[in-house]
Formats: structure tokens, sequence, C-alpha cells
């Protein structure tokens, strides 16, 4: 074996020069990523998604790990083959070998110097701590624990809504139990089963005291599981920070229509009773041009879903590019979305996403949105009398249960902008998701799923003013996919002449 302490002389100036190029590397990446954190990652799939290159540069450091130890452990494999080898083979007549002062000196050696080299070294703890700092590096980009019990709610809303069989679930299958036995509601080309801890963990979310109490009920039917004992001072610690809110459990909205949940859950496991266009001349499919000039040479094709209330849709609206370019260009500002409540506005558990907004002048695709927006409804969507584009991405089990885009009380903070309520919704699919996330009109009685590209258009108020009950709409949680839409709200304010006023109440 080569002198230990030459060697660990080698090794010291190896983890130095390592360290370096380290820190010269990190320092580099978090400076790239400092301007964007990953707060509330649960809510958006892009920040999911964004958290691949975090466990990427963990790996690193994890491999990096892994060839030091096993550097060292090579070092003490052919140190004990050695050892072994001459006890085996010399030491048999240990008199006649100490007989050769080359074995007495070496076996002296080794006793006073290598031993204490193998038994003493800072190797094993140097590698750890280079490891440890890596990991340290990035724990500013990881998930939080309220991302893990976020994920978790995320998958019960999913087995909630969609009915999906828990034991599928747990097999990596999406399905649902019927009379006849399971049915697949999607299949997915990659699966990964649930281990029980993970269902464990799923089904005490949001129940921390409760998790507490099985916890060490575990811990004393198996006193020597550290990973419990871990859980049990984690869960100590969440329950002494804050005792009055240890039990957040999924709160849905106190609303009085929220009474129609049942058929919300059927419409997203279902498109409900679709129109049959066969039946009704005025549920049509055309070239529409709005009579303006600007789409004559290219007509939108427009496809009416619903008179009652009136819904369209528009096929192929934006543009592959277009919808890149906003996706791309509304990352970075990505904020959890909100909802008014009362005079403020606040986050909930009965929405999950992410938004930002953009200005007209932010992007030239923007602009050309808006245009295409005007020309096709025929409404002024230029500030203040209509909203900034909302971009808005969907998160694990992303969803939005039922509300109405238009405000329904006069304390709303829509009516801050003094351009009156949201007459109207243009709200465009950035993109298309394998499962779920389908818009539900609760009081109409259908869906309109995911159509990549296509942009829906309804009327939120009637013509007197008055908001339209049966706008009361939905979005589906996502079960499989990264859902993006854009919306542009547009304000009655300076629609005058665009969709002139009518005392018929059914208008």
């Amino acid at each position: 074996m080569q002198d230990r302490t030459h060697r660990s002389t080698r090794t010291h100036c190896g983890v130095c020069i390592l360290s370096f190029k380290m820190l010269l590397v990190l320092g580099f990446i978090n400076l790239i990523l400092a301007q964007q954190t990953l707060c509330e990652m649960y809510t958006s799939v892009v920040n999911v998604q964004q958290a691949i290159a975090v466990e990427k540069e963990l790996l690193k450091y994890l491999n990096s790990y892994i060839e030091d130890e096993t550097l060292r452990l090579n070092d003490l494999k052919r140190f004990y083959g050695k050892v072994s080898n001459l006890h085996a083979n010399v030491f048999q007549g240990a008199g006649t070998a100490m007989a050769n002062p080359l074995f007495a000196y070496t076996l002296i050696k080794r006793l006073q110097s290598e031993w204490l080299n193998v038994v003493y070294s800072n190797e094993a703890n140097e590698n750890t701590q280079a490891f440890k700092s890596g990991y340290e590096k990035e724990e500013s980009r990881l998930p939080k624990f309220e991302d893990l019990q976020g994920a978790a709610k995320g998958l019960m809303r999913l087995q909630d809504v969609y009915a999906l069989s828990v034991k599928g679930l747990v097999n990596g299958l999406f399905q649902r139990d019927t009379a006849g036995g399971a049915v697949d509601i999607y299949r997915a080309v990659n699966s990964i089963t649930l281990s029980g801890d993970d269902c464990f963990l799923i089904g005490k979310t949001g129940n921390v005291s409760y998790a507490l109490s099985l916890s060490r009920e575990i811990l004393h039917l198996d006193p020597s599981n550290k990973r419990v004992t871990r859980n049990i001072e984690k869960y100590e610690k969440i329950l002494a920070a804050s005792p009055a809110n240890s039990d957040v459990l999924i709160q849905r909205p106190n609303t009085t229509y929220l009474q129609t949940r049942n058929t919300y859950e059927w419409l997203c496991q279902t498109l409900g009773s679709q129109p049959r266009h066969y039946e009704n001349p005025r549920l049509h499919c055309d070239f529409h041009t709005n009579s303006n000039p600007a789409l004559v040479l290219k007509p939108m094709r427009r496809e009416v879903v619903s008179l009652q209330p009136y819904v369209v849709l528009y096929h192929s609206f934006i543009s592959d590019h277009e919808a890149k370019t906003i996706k791309e260009f509304s990352a970075p500002g990505l904020q959890r979305s909100v909802v008014a409540s009362g005079v403020k506005q606040s986050t909930v558990e009965y929405r999950i996403s992410k938004s930002a907004w953009l200005k007209d002048t932010a992007h030239p695709v923007v602009q050309k949105l808006d245009q295409r927006i005007a020309a096709l409804t025929g409404l002024n969507v230029h500030p203040p009398y209509a909203e900034y584009l909302q971009v808005v991405n969907y998160g694990i089990g992303g969803h939005y249960e039922p509300h109405f885009d238009h405000a329904t009380s006069e304390s709303s903070p829509l009516y801050k902008l003094n351009t009156g309520n949201r007459v109207a919704t243009f709200m465009i699919y950035l993109n298309s998701v394998e499962a779920g996330g389908s818009t539900a009109f609760i009081s109409a009685n259908f869906s309109v799923p995911v159509v990549k590209n296509a942009a829906l258009f309804w009327w939120n108020l009637h013509r007197n003013g008055k908001g339209n009950g049966d706008t009361l709409h939905a979005g589906c949680p996502v079960l499989v996919g990264d859902k993006w839409v854009a919306n542009k709200w547009v304000h009655e304010f300076g629609q005058e002449f665009q969709r002139r006023c009518s005392p018929n109440p059914d208008d």
C-alpha cells in the first residue's frame, strides 16, 4: 500500500481543486437562477419541470461523492488484501517471518502509522462534506414541505373528481372501477408505482397531529425505525411552529353554487350532454370573418358550441410559434393565482395554478393576439377597457372549481378599474393535455375539452348588464399533462357601440 500520509496530502489537494471548481460552477448556476424561485412549486407544472434541472445538479454532486468514496474504498480494499495475504502466506510461522528485519519494520510501520490513517482518516468526512455543501447550494431551489403536501392533495383531488381506483393509482394506472371491472381512463406510456410510504403520506396529508400519533404508534411497535423517528421530530416542529393551523385540510369555497358539486365532477369525468348540431341549425360550424377586412383573406374556423350561454370555439386561433412565445415570455413572471375575496385578493385551495400578466406592449405577439381578438369579437380590447393578457399554467392536479368570471359583488376588486364588470371572456388554449383539464359549464351541462391552439369565447353579462348565471364554469383538474391558457377579459365600458344595451333580460 502507498504511504497513507502522502496519499492524504494528494487527496487534500484534489479536494481543494475540486471544491474550487465546484464553487465556480455553482456560483454561475446560482447567478443565472437567482431571479427565479420555485415558490409554491406544486401550483405550476412548469415549476415542477424546472425542478428536474435541480435534481440533475444533485446527481452530479452524488456522482462525484460516489467516485471519491470508491477511490477511498478501493485503497482500503488494497490495504486489506495486502495485509490479509501476509497473514495467510507469510505470518503462519510468525517467529520465522519476524526474523527478517524488513518484515518486522513493515509490521511496526503498519501498526503505528498505516492503521492509524485507516481508522482516523478524515477523507470520508471530507467527501461527505463536499457532497453536503453541493446539496446546500441547491437547497433554496428544492421543494418545500408545502409542495409535498400540495402535490399529495393534487393526487387526492384527481382521485376524488375523476373517481379513480385507488388500487389502480398505486399500480401507476389511471382507472375507474365499474360494475364490469376496472376501466382505463388514460393509459400512460411510462408508469410508476406508489410505495406504502407514498400512500401513507398521501393519506395523512394535511392532518399533521394525526400523522404524529400514528408515527408514535409505529415507533412503539418498531423502536429502531430511524425514519419514523425523524418523521416524529419533523411533525413536532411543524406543530410547534403553527399550533393553531396544524390540521390544514382541503377546503372548498363556502358558496351556494357549489351544491352542484356532483354535476361538476360528472362533467369533468365526461363531456356532459353535448349539443347535437344536426338537431339545431343554429349550432353550426363556419368560416367566420365578422365582416372585418383583416379576416377576409384568412377567415377563422368557428364552432358555435352553445346558445345558452352563447359559447363559441375558434379553431386554430393561435399558431404553435405564437403559443410557444407566449409561454416562454410569461414563465419568468408566473405567480400563484389569486381569487377575489371581498375587496381583497387571496390564494385558495380551489384554484391551483400560477399566472402572469402580459401588457400589449410586452411583445409583438401579444399585440397581434389583441388585434385578432378585436377583429373576431368586434370589441374594444385596449386597456383600460380590457385587462392585460393573463397567462396561466396549472399545477399538479391543477384546477379552478366552479366560479363566474364576472364580479358578483359590488365590493369586488374588478370595479377598481372603473370600467365596469367583465362583459366577455376570451380564453386561448396554448397547448394540449393528455387527459383532463376540460372547461365545464355547470348550469348548461356541457364541457369543452382542451383543443390545442383553439380559443373559447362567451358573454358573461346579459345586454341589460346583469350577470348570466349560465356561465358558471370550472377548469377541471389536469389528470395528465401540462395545461396552459391565456385569458383576455373585456369590460363593459368602451363597448357601448360594439355591444348595445337592451332592457330585455333574455338578450
